[in-house]
């Protein structure tokens, strides 16, 4: 086929996957009068295409959603004016659907479709290459940002790095869970005596008392426990503790620094490292920033999700909270899921706290998935991420955290 015709959808993987897996000469798509004058949401589809290093020309037709007469009209035109044409009717409205198939049985032009659940091609009229085709695509987790006219940001994590610290998560998050009640206490202790100096500069040398002023006048003692712990595990060295005089000890390094100052990092390094053991994913991103439109500006919206990873042309995104889940942290990941995965796409919660009944029926209402404080100490991550992904599960290293 020289002409591909699609049914532009909202979900952007239904706009892409046909194209990219046939690479015809020309994609139309039949659109919106919104997405027909949008030249900025055309043009961050070929910048996506070009990403992927295809060269196709685009067009974009406007026609009605919803009046099958006038789509019918439109698509005989496109014929006519382009050689070799097919049709995707993976994506698009009712209307629209049932104006290709008037089109297709009519004219005889080839049409295949795609189906999610099966990841394969199937022929519909004339197109016996796509029978049974399976789609062997493989998406980066900023593809997924750039097909939905996004674009991903640097985070508060450099991925580059996380590999050399690959066999220090597991006991990172033991210590976690030895010290959870006091976790957010302790944390708070290390950022007060560790702040920047008057000029803003922080040092990996800390020296400070043994008793750190706490919110609204209270005081935050120093946990032996806690930093013999991190000592042992090589975040700190040369530990030295004056009981209710001093504390002064020096970081490994700034990434160090960085986790023993946030209360959230620990979980999510854990995360990705369970992403990883599982052996199931062709890219994982800590601190994804995804920017909406694409621009870095004022104004543009942006968001940060703890952990996004890809199999094939599924992503998973991942929520990491140090505390009970609420309604606006389900309600905010099942928009980002939707926005840049797309109807096929996973979401999963990971809590450290005990989840009840109602915030699991919330959850599942929602398509998101939970793993709570009950299966991190049971060790159950990596086959939870392998039953999400709908991976049949294999043998893998243990990792009961008990």
């Amino acid at each position: 086929m020289k002409t591909l015709i699609e049914l532009y959808d909202e979900r952007a993987i239904e706009n892409v996957i046909g194209p990219e897996t046939f690479r015809p000469e020309t994609a139309v798509y039949l659109c919106t009068h919104e997405i027909a004058s949008d030249k900025n949401i055309q043009n961050k589809l070929k910048e996506f295409f070009a990403h992927r290093g295809l060269d196709i020309q685009l067009k974009f037709v406007e026609c009605s959603m919803y009046k099958s007469d006038k789509i019918y009209k439109q698509l005989c035109e496109i014929a006519a004016g382009h050689e070799d044409c097919a049709m995707d009717v993976t994506g698009g409205t009712d209307a629209e659907l049932f104006a290709a198939g008037m089109f297709c049985k009519e004219t005889g032009t080839p049409a295949f479709t795609y189906s999610r659940k099966r990841n394969s091609f199937y022929d519909i009229n004339g197109v016996s290459s796509a029978d049974g085709k399976v789609c062997d695509l493989e998406y980066k987790v900023e593809d997924f940002f750039l097909m939905a006219g996004g674009s991903m940001r640097k985070g508060r994590v450099d991925n580059n790095i996380l590999s050399s610290y690959m066999g220090v998560y597991d006991a990172f998050f033991k210590i976690f869970l030895r010290h959870r009640r006091r976790w957010p206490r302790n944390i708070s202790f290390m950022q007060r005596i560790s702040r920047a100096d008057s000029e803003g500069n922080y040092s990996l040398d800390v020296k400070g008392s043994y008793y750190q002023k706490g919110e609204q006048g209270g005081r935050i003692k120093a946990d032996q426990g806690f930093l013999s712990d991190f000592e042992k595990l090589g975040f700190i060295k040369d530990l030295k503790i004056v009981p209710e005089e001093s504390v002064s000890f020096t970081f490994k390094d700034d990434w160090t620094r960085t986790w023993l100052r946030d209360v959230g990092s620990v979980l999510e390094l854990y995360m990705y490292k369970m992403c990883k053991d599982a052996q199931i994913f062709d890219d994982i991103i800590s601190s994804a920033v995804v920017d909406w439109d694409g621009t870095v500006s004022r104004d543009s919206i942006s968001n940060e999700i703890d952990v996004v990873a890809t199999r094939g042309v599924v992503p998973i995104f991942i929520s990491c909270k140090a505390c009970e889940v609420g309604t606006y942290a389900l309600n905010e990941l099942s928009i980002l899921r939707d926005r840049f995965g797309g109807k096929g796409a996973k979401a999963a919660i990971v809590t450290t706290e005990y989840c009840n009944a109602a915030m699991r029926h919330r959850a599942a209402r929602l398509g998101i998935a939970v793993i709570d404080r009950e299966e991190l100490e049971r060790g159950d991550v990596v086959a939870r991420l392998r039953t999400i992904m709908k991976v049949e599960d294999k043998k893998h290293t243990e990792h009961n955290i008990d």
